[in-house]
C-alpha cells in the first residue's frame, strides 16, 4: 500500500482507506483491509457504523488512523463537544485521529464550530481537524476561523464520472496542501462493472486500460483517483474479496499517458 502525507502534517496515511457509509459487512472486511495496509478507516456519527469500527479496531488501535465526522446538525459549540464524546464512546477509543465537519451549516457561525474543534485538540481527544463537502469559499472561511490548528482535509465526492472538484476545489486544496479524501470513488459501483446503461465509450476506455495493465476496472478507477497529488480514497465494500481488490489498486501506477487517456474519455 502506498502512503501519502496528510496535508503538511508529515503523518503518512494509506492512499486507499476504508469507507463505511452504508456498510453492513461486519468486522471481517475491515480487518482484511487493515491487514493489506488500509489502516485509515472513515466513519461518521450519522452512518451508524462507529460501533462496528470500534469492534474491528479492538486490540490494534495504535496501528490505525481513525476518522469520523460530526453531523451538520451538531455544529453549535456544546453540541460538537457532546458529539465527539459520543463518537469516542461508540468507537471505544480515547482519541479520534481526524474529526471532520460532515456538512457545512450556514445557520451556525463557522467560528463557533471551529472553536469547539480546536478545544477537542487541546484536550487530546482529537489529533487533526478536517471538513467534508465544503466548497472553496466554505473551506477558506473555515481556515480563516482557525486560531491554533490547520484544516488538514476536505472529504468530497470524486471519481472518473464526477469530476466537478477539478474546476476549483482540487487545485485550491493542492495549492494549500489540504488532503482531498475522495468518497464514492467507484461511483456506487458504476466504475467497477460494465452495464448496459453506461456510456459505452467511457467503459471501453476503462476496459482498454484495465487490459493493458492487467488490473480490474475498479483498480484502474481507484488508481486514476490517487494519481492526483494530495488525493486519497475511501472505497466501501461489504465483501472481504472486494476489499482486497480495492487495496490492490495501490502499489503500482498508471502511466501519464493512461491517465490522460482516461481524462479525455471521461470528460
Amino acid at each position: 500500500m502506498e502512503l501519502k502525507s496528510l496535508s503538511s502534517t508529515g503523518v503518512m496515511v494509506p492512499e486507499i482507506g476504508l469507507g463505511v457509509w452504508r456498510y453492513s459487512g461486519g468486522v471481517d472486511p475491515l480487518r482484511r483491509g487493515i491487514e493489506l495496509g488500509a489502516f485509515l478507516i472513515d466513519t461518521a456519527e450519522v452512518y451508524g457504523t462507529e460501533n462496528v469500527v470500534g469492534q474491528a479496531i479492538k486490540g490494534m488501535r495504535d496501528r490505525l488512523f481513525v476518522a469520523t465526522k460530526v453531523s451538520g446538525d451538531h455544529l453549535r459549540y456544546d453540541d460538537v463537544l457532546r458529539a465527539a464524546e459520543a463518537s469516542l464512546h461508540r468507537l471505544d477509543t480515547n482519541f479520534i485521529d481526524l474529526y471532520q465537519i460532515h456538512w457545512p451549516n450556514s445557520s451556525v457561525p463557522i467560528q463557533e464550530t471551529m472553536r469547539a474543534m480546536e478545544v477537542l485538540v487541546d484536550r487530546g481527544l482529537v489529533k487533526y481537524i478536517g471538513v467534508s463537502n465544503f466548497s472553496v469559499n466554505q473551506l477558506r472561511e473555515a481556515q480563516l476561523a482557525m486560531r491554533k490548528y490547520p484544516i488538514v482535509s476536505d472529504q468530497v465526492l470524486y471519481n472518473l464520472n464526477r469530476r466537478h472538484i477539478e474546476a476549483d476545489l482540487l487545485p485550491y486544496c493542492q495549492q494549500q496542501q489540504v488532503t482531498v479524501i475522495a468518497y464514492t470513488p467507484l461511483d456506487d459501483g458504476r466504475l467497477a462493472t460494465r452495464s448496459w446503461f453506461q456510456q459505452s465509450w467511457r467503459m471501453r476506455a476503462l476496459e482498454q486500460v484495465a487490459a493493458a495493465v492487467q488490473k480490474t476496472l475498479a483498480q484502474v478507477a481507484l488508481n486514476w483517483c490517487v494519481s492526483r497529488p494530495h488525493v486519497i480514497t475511501i472505497p466501501k465494500s461489504n465483501s472481504v474479496a472486494r476489499v482486497a481488490e480495492n487495496c490492490h489498486a495501490s502499489g503500482w501506477r498508471l502511466s501519464q499517458e493512461q491517465v490522460g487517456f482516461l481524462d479525455a474519455a471521461f470528460t
